[in-house]
C-alpha cells in the first residue's frame, strides 16, 4: 500500500486565545467528524497542548463529543455563531451589492479595501467577467505604499505618522514603477490630498493599473474603507480610469450612507435598551 505524506496545517498565534481561534478555523472547515489523533496528525501540534485546547472548546459550546466519544463535530454554538454572522450581516451583503452594481457600470474587478498596520488589506472583491484580468481574492494583502488605496489612507496621516509607519524598513520595489523613495511618495501623496482620487500605476503588478477613492467616515474624521476599479492596463489607461470616476464616486457615496445608516441603527438599539 503507498502511503500519501499530508501536508502539515500549521496553528499559529502570539497568544494562546489567537491559536485557540486558528485551530477553530481549521475545524471549521471540515465537512466530517475528526478525532484528537487526526488533528495531531494534520497540525503536527504536540498531543496534550491539542487536548487541553479541544477541552476549552468542547467546554464552551464550541464542539461537541459524538456518540463513541472519540470523535467531534461542530456544536450549537459554533453552529449559531455562523448562523447569525450569515443572518445579521446585512452591512456586507449591502456593501457587495453597491460593489457588483458598479463592477456592472464600469465592466473591470472592483474592490473594497481596509488599512490594516502598513498594508492594504481587501475586505471584498466582485470579479470582471472578462477572460484577462488578475484575481486578487478577499483576505489579500498590499503594501501601502504601492496600493491607490493605501495612497489614500496615507495622506490622511501626518508626515510623521507616515514616517512612522513606513520610515523602519525600505520601501520594497515590487516593479520598475514602485515608488521606494520617501520624498517622492510625499510628493504624490500631496497630489492624492489635493485631488481626493489615487493611481496605483502598475507599481504592485507589472501591467495592472488601479485607480481609487475613500468612502467618507459617516462620523467625520479619517476614513478606513476605500474602493477602487482594477484591470489590465491593456484596458484601463489613466484617461479610461478618470471617466470612471464619477461612477466610482457614487460607490463610495452608497457605501458611506449603508454604513451611515448602520451606525445610527446601533445607536437607536443602544438607547432603547
Amino acid at each position: 500500500m503507498t502511503s500519501h505524506k499530508t501536508e502539515t496545517t500549521r496553528i499559529e498565534g502570539d497568544t494562546p486565545a489567537q491559536r485557540l481561534l486558528a485551530l477553530l478555523e481549521v475545524i471549521a472547515d471540515k465537512d466530517h467528524f475528526f478525532t484528537l489523533q487526526s488533528l495531531v496528525e494534520e497540525t503536527g501540534m504536540p498531543k496534550p497542548t491539542l487536548h487541553r485546547m479541544l477541552q476549552q472548546l468542547e467546554g464552551s459550546g464550541m464542539l461537541q463529543r459524538e456518540a463513541d466519544s472519540r470523535h467531534y463535530g461542530k456544536g450549537n454554538r459554533l453552529r449559531r455563531l455562523a448562523e447569525n454572522l450569515l443572518l445579521n450581516d446585512t452591512v456586507h451583503g449591502a456593501r457587495h451589492a453597491v460593489l457588483s452594481q458598479l463592477v456592472d457600470e464600469v465592466g473591470e474587478s472592483c474592490n473594497i479595501t481596509a488599512l490594516s498596520g502598513s498594508e492594504v488589506l481587501y475586505l471584498d472583491r466582485v470579479e470582471t467577467s472578462e477572460a484577462l484580468r488578475f484575481y486578487l481574492h478577499p483576505g489579500s494583502r498590499v503594501p501601502v505604499h504601492c496600493s491607490a488605496s493605501g495612497k489614500l489612507f496615507l495622506a490622511q496621516m501626518s508626515p510623521a505618522q507616515r514616517r512612522r509607519l513606513l520610515g523602519e524598513v525600505p520601501l520594497k520595489a515590487f516593479t520598475k514603477n514602485t515608488l521606494t523613495d520617501m520624498d517622492q511618495l510625499e510628493q504624490e501623496i500631496d497630489e492624492v490630498r489635493q485631488l481626493g482620487y489615487a493611481f496605483d500605476d502598475e507599481e504592485f503588478l507589472s501591467g495592472l493599473l488601479c485607480i481609487a477613492v475613500l468612502a467618507n467616515n459617516p462620523q467625520g474624521g479619517k476614513s478606513n474603507i476605500g474602493i477602487a476599479i482594477q484591470a489590465p492596463i491593456m484596458r484601463l489607461t489613466r484617461d479610461k480610469a478618470l471617466e470612471c470616476l464619477p461612477a466610482l464616486q457614487r460607490a463610495a457615496d452608497a457605501i458611506a450612507a449603508i454604513d451611515s445608516d448602520a451606525i445610527l441603527t446601533q445607536h437607536h438599539t443602544a438607547s432603547s435598551v
